[in-house]
């Protein structure tokens, strides 16, 4: 039994630097983005832009292990899992707020909705506009008490990152204008 569950997670996509070739390998993840967009105003691109710095697409990520005495594995250093890498006070928050108890963050559906709702809450506590991927990405990362105390100034590593983010969302902004004619439309059902 534990066999069959794990053989139905679903594998990172082939090429993660072209949405188009994600959502053409997992429609159901450009539904799920654009039904993310529309409930929160946040932009595709931005969604799947956090998300692939965060997980690269995979369901299982996690943080590698510590080691106790070099070579024992121990713990890890925190507790964000799964697509977006939330750790388990911010994931259990969202479930309340949003409603969505039963929410799993090896689920794309509702990591893009988690993200589509932590945006929307840096957006209106802090101002940051929600196709700023930049400095959402330093509100997600530092969490919003530390991006507005501004935290990310001390770590110039995580600055960088977030330019990267910055300019993935721009690249998957320009490839998701270029071939979302060919993408799935929503089904009625949906």
């Amino acid at each position: 039994m534990m066999l069959n569950l794990v053989g139905c997670a679903t594998v990172a996509p082939k090429r993660v630097d072209d949405v188009c070739c994600i959502f053409n390998e997992y429609p159901d993840w450009y539904t799920a983005a654009k039904a993310s967009e529309a409930k929160w105003q946040v932009p595709i691109p931005v969604q799947m832009a956090i998300m692939h710095q965060e997980s690269s697409f995979r369901g299982d990520a996690k943080p590698p292990r510590q080691f106790c005495l070099g070579f024992i594995p121990w713990k890890r250093p925190t507790t964000a899992c799964g697509y977006t890498q939330a750790v388990n006070s911010t994931w259990r928050l969202y479930q309340k707020s949003s409603g969505n108890h039963f929410a799993s963050r090896s689920s794309f559906k509702d990591a893009t909705d988690f993200i589509g709702w932590y945006a929307r809450h840096a957006h209106r506590e802090l101002g940051i506009a929600p196709s700023n991927a930049y400095a959402l990405y330093l509100a997600y990362h530092e969490g919003l008490r530390g991006y507005a105390r501004r935290t990310y100034l001390r770590k110039p590593w995580l600055i960088k990152v977030a330019k990267k983010v910055s300019l993935r969302s721009r690249i998957y902004q320009k490839q998701l204008k270029d071939c979302k004619s060919t993408l799935p439309k929503p089904r009625w059902w949906s």
